[in-house]
């Protein structure tokens, strides 16, 4: 079972940048797809990035341009680079790791886009 730890969450203005990390623990990280969730109260969870073993990506429509996904193996960590931020990204942001159909969840991280 993994452990995850998502960071780098808060409060940025319309047009900005974050960067999420997430730190995982317990597993074989390098054998495992990694991503990333969004959620909205009232709303289903909604894939934003994700990336395989092997560094192929793919991203939601509604980032795609904006995001960027990337892994380090040797630190264990995955992070989530958005830019131009939007109001509508909003959201609790969950880091997922995934092996064989099961799939271990962070506890979430607060991104609040907001002038």
């Amino acid at each position: 079972q993994a452990q995850l730890v998502e960071s780098g969450g808060g409060t940025v203005q319309p047009g900005g940048s974050l960067r999420l990390s997430c730190a995982a623990s317990g597993i074989i990280f390098s054998n495992y797809a990694m991503g990333w969730y969004r959620q909205t109260p009232g709303r289903e969870r909604e894939l934003v990035a994700g990336i395989s073993s092997g560094s192929t990506t793919l991203y939601a429509d509604s980032v795609k341009g904006r995001a960027t996904i990337s892994r380090d193996n040797a630190k264990n960590t995955v992070f989530l680079q958005i830019d131009s931020l939007k109001s509508e990204d909003t959201a609790v942001y969950y880091c997922y790791a995934a092996l064989s159909g099961r799939r271990s969840w962070g506890q979430g991280t607060q991104v609040t886009v907001a002038s």
